[in-house]
């Protein structure tokens, strides 16, 4: 009986020694071991088979068949005024959608990447990720960060951060630029590296840093080194990750001076490259202005020094390529098991999902992206262009009209949806907040599809004072149930983020997984042309002065509260085209759905400390 048992659930036909009973095993053992012995040993042999039962049984599972209905959402002809005009926005968003891209793509300039290149004799980083990745099809966050800002253009804020596939496991990267200002660290560029550690935490991503730095930007210093969420947190969040078994790989592929040194001797593991890697907290100018010796950097801080004699690191590599083979084969190593695709099922596989393509295009979507508030169609249309066959189960579809709410799945993922089509008042807030509990007690993803209205509902009357006391109560119980909500969340703002709405829709400060916008996209307190809704009522200056004021608030807002304002300064992951919010969120939801690959995520000894 147990051995028909073992073979029955244990992989490969074997026994598993859990179930063999106790008269089968050695007679010499069953004398030394004491009866207590025995039961506690075959206790703990019997707990680990049944997790790898349940681990086999996890892969090989499918989820439940679901016939959602399709939305029936094709363009009207009442609908075509406000959809032409919404894709000549979305047109012009796109004109400096790619001019911002090319500028990004080309770093601190072409003086800047011929030194690189031909003098220093590196690769540019973008050429290092081909040689890192799988493949270049690699989620990049915030590309336009570090454009627009008050002490100048930092393109990309000197570093490139994204999630890539390495040997088929979905990694964080972040990856310096040493083109831009010559691998300086900016204000910006700390806050873009915290942004994706932060990532790698969250989702529990392994993290690759590709070093190549010169130090902070000293006459910065007071908005770099002292504060919680500046410099010194990056080397925290090493050392978190590292409790949380997530894992970091490092490679010195240039310098690695001052604060910057410390981030591959806190690494588990660290690749440095011959001639062109150093590690050291001050280089040689400093040795000779202190010493007055003079010493070259390979003899100060070479790779052959701190693999051969300090042991800082642990693999040495004679040129770049050979340092990214290292790094994929130490990525190889990691403690995950991915689900193996079966040959006999991919041709069925890639017919089913070329069948779960929505029904309308998703080149449609630029009409459907409001210039403003109110060029907004219904956002049915919207969800209908995303979704898997442009199917969706709608939740309370007769209730709280103005918030859509309900379950769809992406590229085969099941996700929640809620998305504003209106106003989010009383009744909406209460159904979101309803939603947002239900998902969470089922585990699945919440996708936020926002577009709040322009300005807070004002107080004109006895009535409308208690229906905006309902609402602000009703909003702040949404508010509670999204940041309470365990699950996943993920954010595309389609239209408006303005006021208190924006946080019951998972704004950036309730810490969604992911948050992008669209280039249309609008970020502010009020939107622009409702300045009047910021100045109190009772002002006591006169209607000249007071109208200058709303004008040049209003001038203020509609720069501010640009997409591209925003990622500049980071207050998201990155401006996305609507035409590519599919992919994006596929991608997003793959990554998130990756930790359950992890075979071991239990922290059960003290840190791991460096030579």
């Amino acid at each position: 009986m147990y051995r028909c048992m073992t073979r029955s659930v244990c992989s490969g036909g074997r026994v598993c020694p859990a179930f063999v009973p106790p008269y089968t095993q050695s007679p010499s053992r069953t004398t030394r071991d004491t009866t207590e012995e025995k039961h506690n040993r075959l206790a703990e042999q019997r707990w680990q088979c049944s997790v790898r039962c349940m681990s086999s049984a996890a892969r090989r599972r499918r989820a439940l068949r679901s016939a959602f209905p399709v939305l029936e959402q094709p363009l009207q002809p009442i609908h075509r005024h406000v959809y032409e005009a919404n894709l000549r926005n979305s047109n012009a968003c796109h004109k400096k959608y790619v001019e911002l891209s090319e500028k990004v793509r080309k770093g601190g300039g072409e003086n800047a990447i011929t030194r690189h290149t031909q003098r220093n004799r590196k690769l540019l980083v973008r050429d290092r990720l081909r040689l890192l990745l799988d493949d270049e099809d690699f989620l990049e966050l915030s590309p336009f960060a570090g454009l627009g800002l008050p002490y100048g253009d930092i393109p990309s804020a000197g570093c490139l951060t994204g999630i890539g596939r390495i040997n088929g496991l979905w990694c964080v990267f972040i990856a310096n630029d040493a083109t831009v200002k010559g691998g300086t660290a900016y204000p910006i560029t700390v806050k873009k590296q915290l942004r994706a550690q932060e990532v790698a935490i969250q989702n529990r991503l392994p993290c690759v840093y590709l070093v190549d730095s010169g130090g902070a930007f000293l006459p910065l210093q007071s908005e770099i080194f002292p504060d919680k969420n500046q410099g010194g947190r990056t080397f925290y969040n090493e050392a978190i990750m590292s409790a949380m078994k997530i894992p970091q790989v490092s490679v010195v592929c240039g310098s690695c001076t001052a604060g910057g040194a410390y981030i591959p001797t806190m690494a588990e593991e660290t690749v440095m490259v011959h001639r062109i890697g150093t590690i050291f907290l001050g280089g040689p100018p400093l040795v000779k202005a202190a010493t007055g010796e003079e010493v070259t950097p390979e003899n100060l801080g070479g790779a052959r020094l701190h693999a051969e004699v300090s042991g800082c690191v642990d693999h040495f590599a004679w040129e770049e390529k050979e340092a990214y083979d290292y790094t994929r084969n130490i990525i190889s190593t990691l403690n995950f098991q991915l689900p193996e695709e079966e040959d006999e099922d991919e041709q069925e596989t890639k017919r089913r999902r070329a069948e779960e393509e929505p029904l309308h295009s998703s080149e449609e979507l630029l009409g459907l992206a409001p210039r403003s508030y109110n060029y907004s169609l219904d956002v049915k249309m919207v969800v209908s262009r995303l979704t898997d066959g442009s199917r969706f189960q709608e939740f309370k579809a007769r209730y709280g009209t103005t918030l859509i709410t309900g379950f769809a799945k992406i590229h085969g993922h099941l996700v929640g949806i809620v998305a504003n089509n209106g106003e989010l008042s009383y009744q909406a807030a209460l159904k979101g907040s309803h939603f947002v509990q239900l998902c969470d007690q089922r585990d699945i993803p919440l996708l936020f599809l926002q577009n709040t209205a322009p300005t807070a509902a004002l107080t004109l009357s006895k009535t409308q004072a208690e229906m905006n006391s309902n609402r602000l109560k009703a909003q702040g119980s949404m508010m509670s149930a999204v940041a309470c909500a365990s699950v996943p969340k993920i954010t595309v703002v389609i239209g408006g983020c303005h006021g208190a709405d924006s946080y019951a829709m998972c704004g950036r400060a309730f810490d969604p997984n992911f948050l992008f916008l669209w280039p249309n996209a609008r970020a502010s307190m009020a939107a622009p042309g409702h300045s009047g809704s910021l100045l109190p009522p009772d002002s006591e200056q006169e209607g000249e002065q007071k109208k200058k004021l709303e004008d040049d608030l209003n001038r203020r807002l509609e720069e501010e509260s640009s997409a591209f304002f925003s990622s500049g300064r980071l207050w998201d992951d990155g401006v996305i085209l609507p035409q590519h919010t599919r992919k994006v969120l596929r991608d997003c939801l793959d990554i998130i759905r990756q930790q359950q690959y992890q075979l071991s995520t239990e922290k059960l000894q003290s840190t791991l400390l460096r030579v």
